[in-house]
């Protein structure tokens, strides 16, 4: 059951989501970063006033109000749900914040040229990742910078794909290939950091959250709804976990998904 119309679901979620992060943690994402990681990651990307911010795929915006709130920028979020940027519209212009936002698919991006690009949790969703890449790097001023988080891993299996509701927007690819594709694309990883604990429990809390507000859950996305929703968090949670198993026995790789931090830079144009 797909999510491009949010409303339900973020009507659903309203006290799931809340309740499963630490204190001062959730700030309106849908993903299972937490506050201080985005913001974290926000600052080492260099957003302060004055700079041009994209965030690509931003749903609803929690994000990117939690940055344009703390640090200033010049903000620009598009994804191409228009009940989320719905929302994203009135929760920024709520809050007395001057974000934009446009209603568009990606790819194509859209023409910068931006200080910094962000992708959050998203990265996932797309079977051909060259193309994006390529055209994020096109977007970006000499110099500039990208920001992504991703898990990686190998592709799921035929059995896999069944279990997973909406497998179409799961295409896991393993970490030496996303790399590889950034520094196709002419930007260059200047640091990464790997958060697959931290949202293994965010994973694991979002799951008892959901279950225990099923009957409200119920009601605005109906039974097909609540059953993917925890069918899904089940499915990452046990992945997850058999990485961490794996990583804690020193073992070989099992293949099972990882959750990755990025920070890519784009070259300057004058030596290309």
């Amino acid at each position: 059951m797909r999510q491009d119309e949010r409303t339900p679901f973020d009507r659903a979620l309203r006290r799931a989501r809340p309740s499963a992060y630490p204190p001062g943690e959730f700030v309106g994402q849908e993903s299972f970063m937490r506050g201080s990681e985005i913001l974290s990651l926000a600052v080492r990307a260099g957003i302060a006033p004055g700079v041009s911010v994209l965030d690509l795929c931003c749903g609803v915006a929690g994000p990117g109000r939690l940055i344009t709130r703390e640090l200033g920028g010049t903000y620009l979020g598009v994804d191409e749900s228009a009940s989320a940027i719905d929302l994203a519209r009135a929760r920024a212009g709520a809050a007395g914040l001057s974000c934009r936002f446009e209603v568009r698919r990606i790819p194509p991006v859209p023409e910068g040229p931006f200080d910094v690009v962000l992708l959050l949790e998203t990265l996932l969703a797309f079977p051909e990742k060259d193309s994006l890449l390529d055209g994020i790097s096109s977007a970006l001023k000499d110099g500039g910078r990208f920001a992504f988080t991703v898990e990686e891993g190998r592709p799921l299996t035929e059995a896999e794909r069944d279990a997973m509701p909406d497998a179409d927007t799961v295409w896991l690819t393993p970490l030496a290939d996303i790399v590889s594709a950034v520094e196709r694309a002419g930007l260059t990883v200047c640091w990464h950091d790997e958060c697959s604990e931290s949202h293994l429990e965010v994973v694991d809390s979002l799951t008892a959250a959901i279950a225990d507000e099923a009957p409200e859950i119920e009601e605005h996305v109906g039974r097909r709804g609540l059953d993917e929703l925890l069918a899904a968090h089940r499915l990452w949670s046990d992945w997850l976990q058999r990485e961490e198993s794996a990583s804690s026995r020193s073992s070989p790789r099992s293949g099972s998904p990882d959750s990755f931090t990025f920070l890519g830079s784009g070259r300057s144009r004058d030596h290309v």
